[in-house]
């Protein structure tokens, strides 16, 4: 989908600048060749056998079709080694972007209700994010999460797996899926943060404003993914700022399932106009033809200049859970890598 590049010094910038994400989507994020090696290991009947065909089926159409191939790629994860698998592969692709740290939503209920243990996924992830850190650099974190239109027992499932079999690199506890009331989580979600787990729900991409303000009252949020609709309250609008709540923001993901009809008409200017604390993410990056570089390049496309593409990257760095000292080290580096290419930096 991403096939234009920014100016060679804004690509130049783009390239060199240490990078976090902070809104990604562990199983958003199979590349097609993945998803091939996984369906032929399992004999799945839904997945193209042919590789070609696969990468065409595979590319982005509409929300039904994402949502089809999504489910395909979530049932293809059984095994410990498929988990591994996957988690390995994103992380060299992140690594490959100069993405330094990462924080990846991961499905965990949609892996319970397929009867697959906890226990597998975390293990399975856990051992790719130590070889990821020992190999490229890169530290993960996780982020369990369940869909919102699957009512409480879902919540409930979740939450208890967590709490039981979470390692220590689940810095988070979310909830994704059709925007619906969230007041119905808010127990869940306490308990959740009760075991230090930070509230980083989904709210306000397609929902309304209504939807952030709730995760905000009810699950306490600590940040929001997508809250592009926030952008409707100016209420709300002043609260996030006086208070600079992180909003992660996905552009190419907001175009493709339509909570933006076109990319002009993006709010994310906007955003960092208002004063937002905005971060740049990509969300089910393979499933949309983008990545985090990739959006990088469409902020520029939507008009952010090279000091807005810095502050980006300053504000991930921010917003994350990577801890005092490595977020100074980190900020650190992005505000030598602006001055070498002669861009202003904010504030450390």
């Amino acid at each position: 989908m991403h096939t234009t590049h920014a100016p060679a010094a804004v690509e130049a910038l783009i390239r060199d600048l240490p990078k976090v994400e902070l809104h990604v989507h562990l199983e958003g994020s199979m590349p097609a060749g993945t998803l091939f090696t996984l369906a032929r290991k399992h004999g799945l009947t839904g997945v193209p056998a042919d590789p070609e065909k696969l990468e065409r089926w595979y590319a982005f159409t509409d929300f039904p079709h994402f949502v089809e191939v999504y489910l395909e790629s979530v049932g293809a994860l059984r095994e410990e080694e498929d988990f591994a698998l996957l988690a390995s592969v994103v992380a060299r692709n992140l690594a490959g972007q100069n993405v330094r740290y990462a924080e990846l939503h991961v499905s965990l209920y949609a892996h319970l209700m397929r009867g697959v243990p906890a226990r597998v996924v975390f293990d399975g992830i856990e051992r790719a994010r130590v070889e990821a850190e020992r190999d490229h650099g890169i530290v993960l974190r996780w982020i369990p999460d369940f869909p919102a239109d699957f009512g409480p027992d879902s919540a409930e499932a979740t939450v208890a797996a967590v709490l039981a079999d979470g390692p220590h690199s689940v810095v988070g506890f979310g909830v994704g899926g059709v925007e619906t009331p969230l007041e119905q989580y808010a127990g869940v979600f306490g308990r959740a943060r009760a075991a230090g787990l930070a509230s980083l729900p989904h709210a306000g991409e397609h929902g309304g404003p209504e939807r952030v303000r709730e995760a905000l009252d009810a699950l306490g949020a600590e940040r929001i993914g997508h809250g592009i609709d926030a952008m409707r309250d100016l209420g709300l609008l002043a609260r996030l700022v006086d208070e600079q709540v992180p909003v992660d923001v996905s552009p190419t993901s907001n175009v493709c399932t339509r909570a933006v009809e076109r990319l002009g008409d993006h709010p994310l200017p906007r955003m960092l106009e208002a004063g937002l604390l905005v971060t740049l993410n990509s969300d089910d990056p393979t499933m949309f033809g983008t990545d985090l570089t990739g959006e990088y390049r469409t902020a520029h496309r939507l008009g952010l200049s090279a000091a807005d593409l810095v502050r980006l990257a300053a504000n991930g760095v921010r917003a994350s859970y990577l801890g005092a000292a490595r977020r100074r080290a980190l900020l650190g580096e992005i505000a030598d890598v602006a001055a070498r290419h002669g861009v202003a930096c904010p504030e450390r």
